[in-house]
């Protein structure tokens, strides 16, 4: 060792990390259009909009494209990954060209939206493919999301609230959301509601945050529906009552319109809110990617340390801004982590989180009642 006098300071990367949260407000749309401009929107491939406006200016008129642009734009104007596919020569021609698949290893469809990341540098996780979501699309979109760690928001198909309701009962997935009926007007089109919900879910990710639920916000730009909805805020044995009971997110109407409903088709009841899978995909990516720095760090007490307390940082955050109940790192597992595991660099740590159920039923005591009758001298000497 060369002679040195003096003092020398050693900079230690060690301690608490902040996480850096993962935007989930990227839109993932696949849409129709044939005379968009190739440049801005390419066939099959992932295209970035981060100003709808100007993409609207090239989006063309045909298809599907300029509408669901602007039905989201009228409640957001969030970052969106479009996926432009080619019109068939029918229905099926065009539902196999939404779905895609894998061509001279490129992505096609809904299936580019996976190589958006790499492509853009960002990850949609709110998709959809609004008037063109058939069964097979809805069903290829969900696995889609799981990969992504998205979530879907798709038509249930159905001319009344019965057929909407046997639709439902195909899929069981917790990464998706129907709605229906559809929006009316003048300047929507079969899929405006399933696109505004799109838009809307951005807008809350952006205004509020992933743990609360597409259910009663007022919607931007909505003028009817394409069905009659029977809706009471005090009866359940509605239209709206039925499809919620169902898990089918539909509409009210109270000082404006409103999607009703935070139920997602999942078969299993600890995933049945949408805001309960939203903030667990959330806090997967946000604690994974923030862990990065760990990698291939010496596996030492220090590290494993760091790493809870990284993480129970970022927990106590959440729960202070409201999103989480309460979260914790458990107490390391030495039958999870053996000294065979640990030396072989594996460590294995759980945790647990609480999400705020959102307030779906709410229930008044409501008494008639003689006893204020005995004030009633005191509230004469008052007037």
């Amino acid at each position: 060792m060369p002679f040195f006098h003096g003092i020398k300071v050693n900079e230690l990367a060690a301690g608490v990390r902040a996480l850096q949260s993962v935007a989930t407000a990227v839109i993932g749309l696949v849409a129709t259009v044939d005379d968009a401009e190739a440049a801005a929107f390419p066939l099959d491939r992932p295209a970035l909009v981060t100003d709808i406006r100007a993409a609207l200016a090239k989006a063309g008129t045909t298809g599907t494209l300029s509408h669901a642009l602007a039905a989201i734009t009228d409640q957001a104007s969030p970052v969106i990954v479009v996926v432009r596919v080619a019109e068939g020569i029918d229905a099926d021609d065009t539902e196999t060209n939404v779905i895609g698949g894998v061509t001279d290893g490129q992505f096609t469809g809904i299936e580019a939206l996976l190589g958006a990341e790499a492509a853009l540098g960002v990850r949609p996780r709110i998709l959809g493919a609004p008037g063109l979501d058939t069964q097979a699309v809805t069903d290829a979109l969900v696995t889609a999301a799981q990969k992504l760690r998205g979530f879907v928001y798709a038509a249930a198909q159905g001319t009344d609230a019965a057929a909407a309701v046997t639709y439902r009962g195909n899929f069981g997935a917790r990464e998706l959301m129907l709605i229906w009926p559809d929006f009316a007007g003048t300047d929507v089109f079969p899929g405006d509601a399933v696109a505004r919900a799109m838009g809307l879910r951005a807008r809350i990710d952006e205004e509020t945050g992933w743990h609360k639920t597409l259910s009663n916000v007022a919607i931007n730009g909505v003028t009817g529906l394409t069905k009659d909805v029977h809706f009471d805020l005090q009866d359940a044995s509605t239209t709206a009552g039925v499809l919620n009971a169902s898990h089918v997110t539909t509409m009210a109407r109270m000082n404006g319109y409103r999607f009703w409903g935070n139920r997602t088709c999942a078969d299993d009841a600890a995933w049945a809110f949408e805001s309960t899978v939203r903030t667990s995909q959330a806090l997967q990516d946000t604690i994974a990617q923030g862990l990065v720095w760990a990698i291939d760090k010496p596996l030492n007490p220090h590290l494993v340390r760091d790493i809870s307390e990284t993480i129970n940082a970022e927990f106590r955050r959440l729960q202070g801004e409201g999103r989480l109940i309460g979260a914790e790192v458990l107490p390391l597992d030495m039958a999870a982590n053996t000294a065979a595991s640990l030396g072989a660099g594996q460590l294995a740590l759980d945790y647990e989180f609480t999400v705020p159920a959102p307030l779906e039923g709410l229930t008044l005591g409501h008494r008639v009642s003689d006893r204020f009758y005995a004030t009633l001298g005191d509230q004469l000497n008052r007037i």
